[in-house]
Order: structure tokens, then C-alpha cells, then sequence
């Protein structure tokens, strides 16, 4: 009897202990299984905020490095060193890598290097013409007051580009708005008459033929006309983005009847300009006259300046370098010899690159003017013709059935 006892014990005690260990295996899948959860939810609301977060960020404007340079020079100017400056740009800045740029210059100053050395090191950023402007002020003492010429200098220039861009938005509306009316009325108008001259063919003077047919090719091959002109606009672009069609656009671009004059004076204002702000800052000669060539947006100004580079490298002036050009007015390149012989090249770069600042704005104001109203005869000339296309045929046609 004891044995049955002794055995029964065993038995509930097995019980028992398998009970317990089920339980815990239980509890133990749960808790595995809320964690699961968690992570899962976690990860989803990560992968949520990433999506939120997720920004597509080029490298800064120009406008954000005129900002970056207007901040830098008053913080300068108000006595804040250069680290904390830097630091405080960096922390009201919203683009990251912008921001991580800011942060390496200051890093890389406190690690024992200059400003320009620094700078030096993010040339998709800035220039050659700021890191020279930056160097030539730390070796005079100047940053502030050269921070502030770099600002006013960058200032120009975007607002040279507003114009030039201000001058292009007009004319690109009106020719847009030709080739939509002209889609238009070739896609839905045409259509309804080609119904009243069916039959008629033989009736039909040139022009209406030539538009029915045009009509009839632009509703039936859309699909490929489309991606031609995308093509072509592409290889257009690819074409000009090489050294042959670049230097091809570049001439062209001095021999258009409206736009050459204005090319022409924004490269020598541009050039000018920056040639006259770099030996203002004390830059040397050489390196300012690289500099003008990289920054001189023509293909043939930018060989133009690189020939003078090797006169000046030899021992020879500008104005000589500039002489054996047609580039350059002839009026300019005396009044540059002027200011080499008296050494006042400075003064003399600043007074005929503001001349022609002025005489740029003159210049666009004159092609606008001149653009606008042969936009607008273009168009009412297509337009006009679609429309006499369309009525002629209908004139002949009631010609023919009164005559009949």
C-alpha cells in the first residue's frame, strides 16, 4: 500500500511539474511572439519614417552659397571668430550636404588648415575664383572685407542671370503657345472639315492638301512623333554638351542676328567683371586671367583668355594678348593698355565692366522688344494660315455649286 501511495505521488508530482513546464513553454511563445510583434511594428513605423524623411538634395545653389558668403562675412565683421561662425551657419542650415560641408571646413580650420585650403577641398562647391579671393585675403588680413566683395560679386552675377533668364521667358511662352494652337487646331478642328471635303479632293488648293495631310500624319503617328522630337531635343542637348558641338553652338550663338550683340556683351561683362574683382583682391595676374577664362561661358572667349595666359606667362601685357582677337572691342583693349602702363588695371577693369553692366540691361530690354512683336507675327501668321486653309476650299467649293 505504501508503494501505491509512494507511486501515485510520483505520478501527480509528474503531472504536475508537465503542467507547469507547459505553462511556461507557453508563456515564453507568448512573450516571443508580442516581441516579434513589436520589432515588426518598429520596423514598419522605421521604414515609414525613412520614407517621410527620404529627400532627394543636390548640391547648393548658387543663391545658397551668396547666402552662405553674406552670413559668413557679417559674422566676420562683428568680430566671431571663423570656427564659431561656421558652426552657427551650419546649424541654421537645412540641406544636409551643405550642412556636412560647413561642418568640414570648420573641422578641417580647427585641424590646422586655412580657410582656403579648406575650401580648396569641395571644389564641386566652391569656385577656383572663391578659394583665390579667400587666399589672397588671409594673406592680406582682409576676410571680412573680402567676404563682403565675394557677396557683392555673386550678387551681380545672379542678377546678370535673372535678366538673361527674364529676357528667355516671353519668347519661350509665345513659341509654346504657337506649337500647342497649331496641335490643336490640327488635332481636333481639321478633323471636322476634311469630312466636308471628302470627295472634294480635286477642289483643294495646296496649302489645305499640305494640312490635311499633316492633320492625318500627327492623329495617326502621335506615338512616334512623340518620342522623335523628345529624341531629337536629347540629341540636341548631347550634341551641344560635347567639344565639337559646343564650340558649334557657342559660334552660332555669336552670329544670330538678335542674340549676338547680347551674347557678346554678357562675356565681356562677365569676363571683365571678374577679372577686375580678382586683381582688386590681390590675386596674381596668372591666376586671375585662368580663372576669367574657366568662368568665361564661350568656348571661344575661354580660348581667347587661355592665349593670353601663355603672353602673359611669357612676359607680354594683356592688352597685346587681347589684340590678336576680334572678341574684344578694340576701344576696350586700349583703355586695358592705359590702365597696365599707369598701374591702375584695378580701377580701369572696374569703371569698363560696369559700363558694360549697364549697356548689358540696355541690350536686353532692346532684344525683348524686338523679340516680342516677331513672336507675335509668327504666330498670327501660323494661326492665319491654318484658318485660310481651311476656309478657301470653302469658298471655292460655294464658287463651284452657285456657278453649277
Amino acid at each position: 500500500m505504501f508503494e501505491n501511495s509512494s507511486r501515485n505521488y510520483e505520478d501527480a508530482t509528474a503531472v504536475a511539474e508537465n503542467r507547469q513546464r507547459a505553462q511556461t513553454l507557453r508563456g515564453q511563445t507568448q512573450i516571443r511572439h508580442v516581441a516579434a510583434k513589436n520589432i515588426q511594428q518598429r520596423q514598419r513605423e522605421g521604414a515609414w519614417q525613412r520614407i517621410q524623411n527620404f529627400k532627394v538634395e543636390f548640391g547648393p545653389s548658387r543663391k545658397e552659397i551668396l547666402n552662405f558668403t553674406k552670413q559668413l562675412a557679417v559674422m566676420v565683421r562683428a568680430g566671431i571668430s571663423l570656427q564659431d561662425s561656421l558652426e552657427s551657419i551650419a546649424e541654421q542650415q537645412d540641406k544636409r550636404k551643405f550642412k556636412r560641408v560647413i561642418i568640414d571646413l570648420k573641422n578641417q580650420i580647427e585641424g590646422g588648415k586655412s580657410f582656403s585650403q579648406a575650401l580648396a577641398e569641395h571644389p564641386e562647391v566652391f569656385s577656383r575664383l572663391y578659394i583665390n579671393m579667400i587666399a589672397a585675403a588671409e594673406v592680406s588680413g582682409s576676410l571680412s572685407a573680402m567676404l563682403q566683395k565675394l557677396a557683392e560679386y555673386l550678387d551681380q552675377e545672379a542678377q546678370t542671370r535673372s535678366q538673361i533668364k527674364g529676357a528667355c521667358v516671353y519668347p519661350i511662352i509665345i513659341a509654346a503657345m504657337a506649337v500647342l494652337v497649331t496641335v490643336f487646331l490640327l488635332l481636333f478642328v481639321l478633323p471636322r472639315f476634311t469630312m466636308i471635303f471628302a470627295g472634294k479632293e480635286h477642289l483643294l488648293p495646296a496649302p489645305t492638301k499640305i494640312l490635311i495631310a499633316s492633320s492625318v500624319f500627327l492623329r495617326g503617328y502621335w506615338f512616334l512623333i512623340v518620342p522623335a522630337v523628345g529624341g531629337m531635343i536629347g540629341g540636341f542637348l548631347y550634341f551641344i554638351g560635347t567639344d565639337i558641338g559646343r564650340l558649334w553652338w557657342d559660334k552660332t550663338k555669336l552670329a544670330l542676328p538678335l542674340i549676338k550683340t547680347l551674347c557678346r556683351s554678357l562675356y565681356i561683362t562677365r569676363s571683365l567683371h571678374t577679372m577686375g574683382v580678382l586683381v582688386h583682391a590681390g590675386v596674381p595676374i596668372l591666376n586671375t586671367v585662368s580663372i576669367t577664362a574657366q568662368i568665361a561661358g564661350n568656348f571661344l572667349y575661354k580660348d581667347m583668355w587661355l592665349g593670353v595666359y601663355e603672353d602673359v606667362r611669357q612676359g607680354k601685357k594683356i592688352a597685346s594678348g587681347l589684340s590678336r582677337y576680334n572678341l574684344m572691342p578694340s576701344n576696350v583693349v586700349q583703355m586695358l593698355k592705359s590702365g597696365e602702363d599707369s598701374g591702375a588695371l584695378g580701377d580701369v577693369l572696374r569703371d569698363v565692366s560696369d559700363y558694360y553692366a549697364r549697356e548689358l540691361k540696355t541690350i536686353i530690354k532692346t532684344t525683348v522688344s524686338m523679340i516680342e512683336p516677331i513672336m507675335i507675327v509668327l504666330m498670327g501668321v501660323l494661326v492665319g494660315f491654318i484658318a485660310m486653309s481651311i476656309i478657301l476650299p470653302i469658298f471655292k467649293m460655294s464658287r463651284v455649286v452657285a456657278g453649277g
